[in-house]
């Protein structure tokens, strides 16, 4: 039985064959490193400071209070219609005045 050498393939096909097999190689690490680091990634956790749950604890307490004293609304109620409730007019005037003072 003959051999024919001729139609062997050249060198550079086969270097260019051992290439295509090593990056198929490589590649398949790759994927193998993104699924173990995606695995990884899964298992994030997080912490939170003391400052951040005082700060939860305080703006729960001020959503569940209300913003207005309705004790102190109904005495001022109670007090104007009775004629009770004295107006200072020299006490208003500088209150007014500071309140402007401080917004300009």
């Amino acid at each position: 039985m003959a051999i024919n050498i001729n139609n062997l393939p050249n060198s550079s096909q086969v270097k260019q064959k051992i290439d295509q097999q090593s990056q198929v190689k490589q590649q398949a690490a790759q994927n193998s490193n993104m699924s173990e680091q995606a695995k990884v990634a899964s298992k994030d956790s997080v912490s939170i400071t003391p400052q951040a749950k005082k700060l939860g604890e305080l703006q729960k307490k001020a959503n569940e209070g209300s913003a207005v004293n309705q004790e102190k609304v109904e005495q001022l109620k109670k007090a104007i219609i009775s004629g009770e409730y004295k107006i200072n007019p020299e006490k208003l005037a500088a209150s007014i005045a500071g309140f402007e003072f401080k917004l300009g």
